[in-house]
Formats: structure tokens, C-alpha cells, sequence
């Protein structure tokens, strides 16, 4: 069994089929019989977990595991600590309330790439960094959670998922997950 760590560019589709001509997984990585283990958004960056495991793959991915994601968030203004109060023990969403987010305030990453096409600039509307960990994953959640509270995403960093993060890995790149890692997650019990 294999698990294989990618960092996913910006503008990326999280699979290996070509369809149009947007860039996908093919583009980036030749690895047979390997499978996204959930989804990281075409407009997302970040860590992407890939294996070749079926069971590996469903723990992975199933919410019942919770294991931690966490994503840096460029968002527009600067939340207040009451935006920042309503997004820790969840919102409410048109498909229902999210569990407790972790969320707090950070200044800009000092590991961030420039990315392509930069984030557009405005004169009038400042920018600000979130760091929120949350542990299940809906269709575009965090993007929705800060929308919620009045702070439109505009830039999505996945950094971490479970003990695994990105910290020395650029992006377009892969590596191994060491085996004693992936063995320590499948000993655990769910929450």
C-alpha cells in the first residue's frame, strides 16, 4: 500500500482524465492504479493525498475518520473577532450547520509561493489571512464558511490533512509518505 503526498497548483483538476484543456493530475504526475483520496477544489492549491489502497482510499476520504484539514485562507477585509466567533463552533450552510471549525488569525504565510495569476488587487478592500482546521469536508465548505460570516475566500492553501502538510514540498511536486505514518493511521479508532 502507497501514499503518495502532492501539491497541487492552482488551476488544477484532482484527477488524471483529460476532458478539455485544463491542466489535471496527468500533467503533473505519471503514477498508475493511483486515486485522489478526496477532492481539492480546480481553484484550491495545496496538499492532495493520493494512493493505491481501495480501503486506504475510503478511510482517507470518510468523515466518520475526522481527521484535521487544515487550509490557509486569503479572504477579503479583515474579520472582526465576531466573524471569527461564528465560524469556530460551525454555520449554518444551505446543506446544514458544519461541525467546530479551529479558526484563528495569522499574518501571510512566510512559505507562500507567488501564485498564477496573482490575486487581483484592490486599492479600496483589504486583504487578511485565516488559519481554520476543520474535519469533514463538503463540497467547497471552507469558501462557504467564510462567505457566511461576510469575508469572500480568495485565495485556499490546503496545508495539512491527519499528521501529513506541505511544508517542504513546492508546489507541482510529490513524495512519498513514509510507511510508518500511513501504518500509525490505520491503528487508530475513529472519533
Amino acid at each position: 500500500m502507497s501514499l503518495v503526498l502532492f501539491n497541487k497548483p492552482f488551476e488544477v483538476l484532482t484527477r488524471f482524465a483529460k476532458e478539455d484543456e485544463r491542466r489535471t493530475l496527468r500533467d503533473f504526475l505519471h503514477l498508475p492504479g493511483f486515486h485522489p483520496a478526496g477532492r481539492l477544489d480546480f481553484d484550491s492549491e495545496g496538499l492532495l493525498l493520493l494512493t493505491n489502497d481501495g480501503p486506504l482510499q475510503a478511510r482517507l476520504s470518510h468523515p466518520r475518520w475526522k481527521l484535521p484539514k487544515t487550509y490557509y485562507v486569503q479572504v477579503e477585509n479583515i474579520p472582526d473577532e465576531t466573524a471569527l466567533a461564528l465560524l469556530r463552533p460551525g454555520v449554518t450552510l444551505n446543506d446544514g450547520p458544519t461541525q467546530p471549525a479551529e479558526v484563528e488569525q495569522v499574518e501571510e504565510p512566510s512559505w507562500l509561493w507567488p501564485r498564477d495569476p496573482p490575486i487581483r488587487k484592490r486599492v479600496a478592500i483589504p486583504t487578511s489571512w485565516l488559519k481554520i482546521t476543520i474535519r469533514e469536508g463538503r463540497n467547497r465548505q471552507v469558501r462557504r464558511m467564510t462567505a457566511a460570516v461576510g469575508h469572500p475566500t480568495l485565495r485556499l492553501i490546503r496545508w495539512s490533512v491527519g499528521p501529513w502538510d506541505i511544508a517542504t514540498l513546492p508546489p507541482g511536486q510529490h513524495r512519498a509518505a513514509p510507511a510508518e505514518e500511513v501504518g500509525r493511521l490505520l491503528a487508530t479508532r475513529p472519533r
